[in-house]
């Protein structure tokens, strides 16, 4: 049994709930949007990087920002 500091989270270290997902900020990294899309880290930078990534993706210096509206609308996620 779960104890109330666990309660409505996920236990597993892949995916996001429905909560989590819609708790997330404008935009995220790269390692978030692929949790949540249930790719590993490796295919999401390979897709990120061919410009194939499954949402928008913008490059900022070195770093890889999702923006979060789109991630949630390819998950169904927005009305």
């Amino acid at each position: 049994m779960r104890d109330d500091a666990t309660a409505g989270r996920s236990t597993s270290s892949k995916g996001m709930s429905r909560e989590e997902l819609l708790a997330l900020p404008v935009s995220v990294d790269l390692d978030t949007s692929n949790r949540a899309l249930g790719l590993g880290r490796s295919k999401g930078y390979e897709l990120a990087k061919r410009g194939e990534y499954p949402c928008k993706v913008l490059r900022l210096g070195n770093a890889y920002r999702v923006v979060t509206a789109n991630l949630l609308e390819l998950l169904g996620l927005v009305a």
